[in-house]
């Protein structure tokens, strides 16, 4: 039998990593989170776990993790920072204060001295420079500094989950930290030999017609006369498969854009145009389909906007319009569902009835694929036991 981890998780968002970890019998005891109403999701999928609510700079707050992780004896501790100051679609604001969050999960590694510890954060973080001992220092080099002396480091920092079964490129940087007592280094494992695509993950899901939320229903069923049995086909698979909404100038564009292009690239007709009638300014990355034959692409915070980068349905070839030029279907993001298929969650997540649509997506975006962190861990818990 396995020999069970204690863990506990630090910036948990709705604990969208720990969805597998249970299957390798590592159990997240207490867990951090600073939105209340990111806490009651997390509870709602674990309420066996010690949710701690709060804010981590907060000295009573950090304290209260310490404790409790000492009295638990926690055996790994996982901490995820927000991102947003160092990501590529954020700011890269390196003032940004989010981006010496990780200091404060340090100093609680450093007071429970746990025998694992797993850092995840964007690539950015690897060139990003904090505040230490007052002088600018990079993030990797802070983090050795002050734990390199009782930790072990894995030697590649960075992986991408299409390369463990996730159909989403989607990079991060990791380091896994092992008690030198233990006498192994915990690296990432071995890459799949088959990368899964979009057409492989999402492609016998139902077609969805968009839901054109500035017409009238009668104006929508003339542009989409299929809409409703649409609709009710994608129900039959999950509550989680319907029409996102959209403004039908942006539909409009996107029917007229086939996989893997962007709206940018059609003629002028079918370019992205503001209310006015002018058009749109924008990357060649935004209002963009996705391919079928790659994996997708990283799910962000903004994946409900059709005009945010690489977000659209790869849609099909369905004919000609009534002025012969070609139409491709899907004209929408991707649904809730998709969404969950291409992050590597269960497909029958239990999402709280109360979340919204919004939110839902939300951490999504902000979530790491769990089945690449299940691998990971994977590697752990087998090198624990032969330990």
């Amino acid at each position: 039998m396995k020999k069970q981890i204690k863990a506990m998780s630090l910036f948990a968002n709705v604990g969208i990593a720990e969805s597998y970890l249970s299957e390798e019998n590592i159990s997240v005891i207490i867990a951090n989170e600073l939105e209340p109403k990111r806490a009651k999701f997390y509870s709602h999928l674990y309420p066996k776990t010690d949710m701690v609510v709060g804010d981590i700079t907060d000295n009573k707050i950090k304290n209260e993790l310490i404790n409790k992780a000492k009295k638990e004896k926690i055996d790994l501790i996982m901490a995820t920072p927000p991102c947003q100051g160092m990501s590529t679609v954020g700011k890269k604001d390196k003032n940004d204060i989010r981006n010496v969050l990780i200091k404060h999960a340090i100093d609680i590694i450093k007071e429970v001295k746990p025998n694992y510890v797993f850092l995840e954060n964007v690539p950015e973080q690897l060139i990003t420079k904090i505040k230490y001992n007052n002088k600018e220092i990079l993030i990797p080099d802070y983090i050795k500094d002050e734990l390199g002396n009782m930790y072990n480091f894995n030697r590649q920092y960075i992986i991408n989950a299409a390369d463990y079964g996730v159909p989403q490129m989607r990079e991060r940087a990791i380091f896994l930290l092992t008690k030198k007592s233990k006498n192994f280094i915990w690296e990432f494992p071995k890459k799949d030999k088959k990368v899964i695509t979009l057409k492989e993950a999402i492609g016998d899901l139902p077609s969805l017609d968009p839901e054109l939320y500035d017409l009238s229903h009668e104006e929508q069923l003339k542009i989409f006369p299929d809409y409703e049995k649409k609709k009710l086909e994608g129900l039959k698979v999950s509550k989680w498969h319907y029409p996102p909404k959209h403004i039908y100038r942006q539909v409009y564009s996107l029917m007229h854009t086939p996989s893997g292009k962007s709206a940018f690239d059609n003629i002028d007709k079918f370019k992205p145009r503001k209310k006015d009638g002018s058009f749109t300014k924008g990357f060649k990355n935004t209002y963009k389909r996705q391919s079928w034959d790659k994996p997708g692409y990283t799910v962000t915070m903004y994946n409900r906007t059709i005009g945010s980068q690489n977000n659209v349905h790869p849609g099909r070839y369905i004919g000609k319009d009534a002025d012969g030029y070609d139409l491709y279907s899907d004209a929408r993001v991707l649904t809730i569902y998709e969404l969950m298929i291409i992050t590597s969650l269960p497909k029958n997540w239990n999402i709280p009835t109360w979340a919204s649509e919004h939110f839902i997506r939300q951490v999504i975006g902000e979530g790491i694929p769990p089945l690449l962190v299940k691998k990971i861990m994977h590697q752990l818990v087998v090198n624990n036991e032969q330990a």
